[in-house]
């Protein structure tokens, strides 16, 4: 189908591309378009205004900070995945990055965009939500830092206010494994599972087990109480409401959910 009428303006700087989306209008961030271009050809997203940010030059990249990695919200899915800085610091990152969509996915789409987009079927979420990292988002009010665990408020929505934009992705250097099903390689994944490690706790998220990522806490529960991973793994559903869809009813993706939860805290023992 054919997209409805929109404006264009391209955005010459982050506090440009702020002005622009606070103008008033109903207006939408376009980075790699990976998920709002397919929206508005089917008319489910009709912004009046499209502000490109794609060529901000500043939010893309991946530095060092206090110990864990700033990665700029137009940074692309493949340079996420490739990098030596995120493989070496976290590498859960890096391999979630390579396992979105297919390659030309990969090498448009950002990361900033997928987080922002919010699709509880996401892998990016997820990933964060169990790494507890933080987004940086800039609007007409200034910058602040949003934690993972309070960006995601539901399908499709996040915690980002009118006119703000995500511009940055902090995540502390940690060891994790990511893991899901689904039943083509480019798919969104029916559940999807990110453990990780730190300090000697192990904390577990869930992807498409809800209206958001979702933390797994009765796994986190029983395994802080000694619990061996095989047990634990089968509280992974509690507190969960999955979708039920032409990928799998509620019930599959609550059993689906406990056995990739066992072999993601495998593959996090190993």
């Amino acid at each position: 189908m054919i997209p409805a009428p929109f404006d264009y303006e391209l955005a010459s700087s982050v506090d440009h591309a702020v002005e622009l989306l606070g103008s008033g209008r109903d207006a939408k961030p376009l980075a790699g378009g990976q998920s709002l271009l397919p929206l508005m050809k089917l008319r489910f997203a009709r912004p009046e205004l499209l502000v490109d940010v794609g060529r901000l030059a500043e939010l893309v990249g991946v530095r060092e900070r206090d110990g864990g990695l700033a990665i700029g919200a137009l940074t692309r899915h493949h340079d996420v995945a490739t990098s030596d800085a995120v493989r070496s610091r976290c590498a859960i990152l890096a391999d979630v990055a390579a396992g979105i969509g297919d390659p030309q996915v990969r090498h448009r789409g950002t990361i900033g965009g997928s987080v922002a987009h919010a699709d509880p079927a996401s892998d990016l979420p997820a990933a964060l939500l169990a790494l507890e990292a933080e987004l940086v988002a800039r609007g007409p009010s200034g910058e602040r830092t949003i934690p993972a665990r309070e960006f995601f408020r539901g399908v499709f929505e996040s915690a980002l206010d009118p006119g703000e934009l995500v511009t940055e992705v902090r995540v502390p250097a940690a060891t994790g494994t990511y893991v899901k099903f689904h039943r083509r390689a480019q798919d969104w994944a029916t559940v999807g599972v990110a453990a990780v490690r730190d300090n000697g706790s192990v904390r577990i998220a869930l992807t498409n087990m809800g209206a958001t990522p979702l933390r797994a806490a009765g796994v986190e529960e029983a395994l802080a109480s000694g619990t061996d991973a095989a047990a634990a793994a089968e509280r992974a559903d509690e507190g969960t409401e999955p979708p039920s869809d032409t990928n799998g009813s509620a019930d599959y993706r609550r059993q689906l959910a406990r056995v990739l939860v066992r072999d993601a805290l495998a593959a996090l023992a190993r």
